[in-house]
């Protein structure tokens, strides 16, 4: 979707130590009784993907991208859906010269506590699913930005669970689904420049 709107778009499959993608079998819907089985599966890589694995490949992301002329020059933007939000975090951090967007989705962004935002400099987007994420939450997590100096907005989509974006899954909320691309498309356009 964000190539159609004309943007050069690395999706790498974060999972490359465990083999090539599919890493593990899915099946075509994710519902309520497949989906123990599937967070079975996933956990183990999603515990063995370090703070410094994803330091690591994040310079090779964003070496690679700085290499393709099709790219633009420039700062870019990083989003991530679950734990692919965290990771754009960490990255979005460690290279505030190379990141200037930030986006995540029913994503454990504070996971690394409340001063790992220090240094985070790129406008943000934080969309969380009401079933993730208190009222109380969200005010902590505004308060840790707030103090960080980031430029954010940081929302509960209302009666959303974990992986609203996600269309092959139960939890899939398409009024949810247009809101987080009404957030996410007008915060690439104001901060990404055109080349």
């Amino acid at each position: 979707m964000l190539a159609r709107h004309g943007y050069y778009v690395l999706v790498p499959n974060i999972f490359y130590r465990h083999g090539p993608a599919p890493v593990i079998d899915l099946p075509a819907h994710i519902g309520a009784a497949a989906r123990p089985a599937v967070l079975a599966q996933l956990m183990p890589l999603i515990e063995a993907h370090t703070a410094a694995r994803t330091l690591r490949d994040a310079e090779a992301y964003l070496g690679f991208l700085a290499a393709r002329p099709e790219a633009g020059a420039g700062p870019g933007a990083v989003t991530g859906y679950c734990i692919g939000g965290l990771l754009a975090v960490r990255t979005a951090t460690a290279h505030s010269d190379r990141v200037a967007a930030l986006a995540a989705f029913h994503a454990p962004v504070d996971a690394d506590g409340p001063d790992s935002f220090t240094g985070l400099t790129a406008r943000s987007h934080f969309g969380h699913a009401a079933g993730d994420m208190t009222p109380d939450a969200l005010d902590r997590l505004i308060r840790s930005l707030d103090a960080a100096g980031v430029d954010h907005t940081s929302e509960i989509y209302p009666g959303t669970t974990h992986g609203f974006t996600m269309a092959d899954t139960d939890a899939h909320d398409p009024a949810a689904l247009r809101h987080h691309w009404d957030r996410l498309l007008p915060l690439l356009r104001q901060t990404l420049t055109a080349d």
